[in-house]
């Protein structure tokens, strides 16, 4: 028998070469320029190297910052608990759930530290990333952006012009705001897989967000869920640019996007109970990729993810008329 260790699930799940052109933004959001990346985790002769091409094309001062002129290659650790970066390009560590990894590692050539969520979505034929950058406690910046993966990118003409044209939407596509509808009430749903702090498969979530708009910046929504998590959650939502709050009375908290990605946290009024969420939307459909994660007295208790689409309700915001 032989004793070569074996790829983890994780390491399955993202064979193949990927291809995206991630969004680079300021901290405070400004879109500033795109990433061409193409990348790969192999795993050979029981080893695992993870290798990525960037080409930055960004204005300012984080173009030069992390345009270092060099290609990426990585040793990895490769398990089901813990995928562990041994440098020199990262070092840290990531935790996969499912389909599902949440990474957090430093550049020494970029100088940041990085909270990285991957997020492999079959129905979609897509995986939806994002890094946010930080100097210690100090966002300096963040990456985000969708990819796509291919096996046969070398020599295959039909699969390169596919990937061409995916790139050039994702050019258009990236900084495109995240926004709610905002002038129909309606409803969100999906169901979410359900891990605990041990990074099992527990179960679901069905999930339904009830949505009605009350003027152009301000909504008023209810979370239902269902599942392993049982709780409804009804808060007002009000946005300024970039910046979203959530007024209670169930949860309280604020978020800011960047592009499509919308960043928040939300703490239950009364318990020590609070949600923190990236929440991406990839069409003009208001579809969102969600990854919500459930923090109990500060410590992880669920990890969950899943597809929203939306069922376009009544109209609320109407032409207004004096007669």
């Amino acid at each position: 028998m032989s004793n070569e260790k074996k790829p983890s699930n994780w390491q399955q799940a993202i064979e193949g070469e990927w291809h995206g052109l991630p969004s680079l933004f300021e901290a405070d959001g400004t879109h500033v320029g795109y990433n061409k990346v193409s990348r790969a985790s192999e795993h050979e002769n029981g080893r695992t190297t993870y290798w990525m091409n960037t080409q930055f094309d960004a204005t300012g001062p984080l173009n030069d910052r992390f345009e270092i002129g060099s290609p990426f290659r990585f040793g990895v650790l490769d398990s089901d608990m813990d995928r562990i970066y041994t440098g020199p390009d990262f070092f840290g560590s990531g935790r996969p759930y499912g389909l599902l990894v949440d990474s957090n590692y430093f550049s020494p050539g970029w100088n940041v530290n990085l909270r990285t969520m991957n997020h492999v979505v079959p129905d979609l034929g897509m995986q939806v990333y994002s890094s946010q950058l930080f100097e210690g406690d100090t966002l300096v910046g963040v990456f985000n952006g969708l990819y796509v993966v291919t096996h046969d990118h070398d020599t295959n003409p039909t699969t390169q012009k596919r990937v061409t044209a995916f790139l050039e939407q994702e050019k258009v596509n990236g900084k495109r705001p995240f926004n709610l509808p905002v002038k129909h009430a309606g409803k969100f749903t999906g169901r979410f897989e359900v891990y605990n702090d041990k990074q099992e498969l527990v179960g679901h979530n069905d999930v339904v967000i009830h949505h009605n708009p009350l003027n152009l910046l301000h909504s008023e929504q209810t979370i239902e869920i269902s599942g392993v998590v049982n709780a409804s959650w009804k808060t007002m939502r009000t946005r300024n640019g970039n910046h979203h709050q959530y007024h209670g009375p169930d949860m309280y908290g604020n978020g800011m996007s960047y592009g499509r990605y919308l960043y928040s946290v939300r703490h239950v009024y009364g318990e020590a109970f609070k949600l923190w969420s990236r929440e991406t939307q990839i069409d003009e459909d208001y579809t969102f990729v969600c990854a919500w994660q459930f923090m109990q007295s500060q410590k992880e208790k669920y990890t969950t993810f899943g597809v929203l689409r939306w069922e376009e309700g009544d109209l609320k915001l109407g032409a207004n008329y004096v007669d």
